[in-house]
């Protein structure tokens, strides 16, 4: 697949999921963004903003199957990955797949279950596989997972783990829609909601080609050197007890090529990096004690980083 066969489809894709995401562009291309390098999302956000309709809108574009899990205090990880039963005719164990065993998987309100809950989702997002009983079982492909969370201020959650948190390529937020978007959201849901009416764009090998696609883009050195630079400062800030991992540096990179590809290009610019280091290196670092009090976040911090490494020419 050339660029810009890789450009025209992913444009295709976008324009067909704002059928129903109305006016958050910016959050659809970076859901794509996520696909095509190959990660997951977590979206940090009050309920009722489209979360869900989101990861509909996208599993029906590329054709694919799109499950739902509901997370609560008293999920179990079978609930998740699925049980071996008992068959009394053949006396064997038949081992029945759970939710994760799809292509578009969403993970709502994931800081609700108990940590031993929400690690069920860590082979799965990492290996693409689930483990039951000792026997391995392979997961579709594309296979991605959308998880929401409620702002930790909210009552009945549990925090994610940093080892979880650093499982997720991008963290962000859809917000409230405009007035004249949330308008028309209102009046095309009266009699049938848009998402019904979504048809398929892309096939799973489309996917995959333009996975391939990304992954070919061109990075030149002095941009690995910059996103080496960004890395290091946020492991030597004192504003920060935790700096970004080595997975988040690969993550950075990863997700400029995708961006590069829905732009069209063959190579990276300094402005991908910038454009999408708060989405990918803030969730995967910690504020220290001390910092915890005021107003700063780790997404300042990594603002603060790009305002004061230079660009390189």
């Amino acid at each position: 697949m050339t660029t810009a066969d890789a450009t025209t489809l992913c444009a295709k894709i976008i324009t067909n999921v704002e059928r129903v995401i109305i006016g958050k562009r910016e959050v659809v291309e970076r859901t794509l963004v996520g696909l095509l390098a190959g990660g997951h999302m977590l979206f940090e956000d009050v309920p009722g903003v489209g979360k869900t309709m989101l990861a509909r809108s996208m599993a029906r574009t590329l054709g694919g199957e799109f499950s739902r899990i509901q997370f609560t205090p008293d999920l179990l990880p079978s609930d998740i990955t699925g049980v071996s039963i008992y068959n009394q005719r053949s006396g064997q164990f038949t081992f029945r797949p759970g939710p994760v065993f799809t292509n578009i998987l969403v993970a709502d309100e994931v800081n609700r279950a108990t940590p031993r809950t929400q690690s069920a989702l860590l082979e799965a997002m990492e290996e693409r596989q689930v483990t039951v009983d000792g026997t391995t079982y392979p997961l579709p492909q594309p296979f991605m997972v959308i998880a929401t969370e409620n702002p930790i201020e909210y009552e009945g959650v549990y925090p994610l783990p940093e080892s979880q948190l650093d499982r997720f390529l991008i963290r962000q937020q859809i917000g409230y829609p405009d007035r004249e978007a949330e308008k028309r959201v209102v009046r095309d849901q009266l009699l049938r909601h848009p998402v019904l009416d979504v048809e398929p764009v892309a096939t799973d090998q489309d996917i995959r080609d333009l996975q391939q696609a990304a992954a070919r883009v061109h990075v030149a050195e002095g941009l690995y050197d910059y996103v080496l630079e960004l890395v290091a400062a946020s492991r030597q800030d004192d504003s920060l007890y935790l700096g970004a991992s080595p997975r988040g540096t690969l993550a950075l990179v990863r997700c400029s090529q995708a961006l590069a590809v829905i732009r069209g290009r063959d190579y990276i610019e300094p402005d991908d990096i910038k454009q999408l280091a708060v989405a990918t290196l803030a969730h995967r670092m910690l504020l220290a004690p001390e910092m915890r009090v005021g107003d700063l976040s780790t997404a300042l911090v990594v603002q603060d980083l790009l305002d004061r490494i230079p660009v390189p020419v």
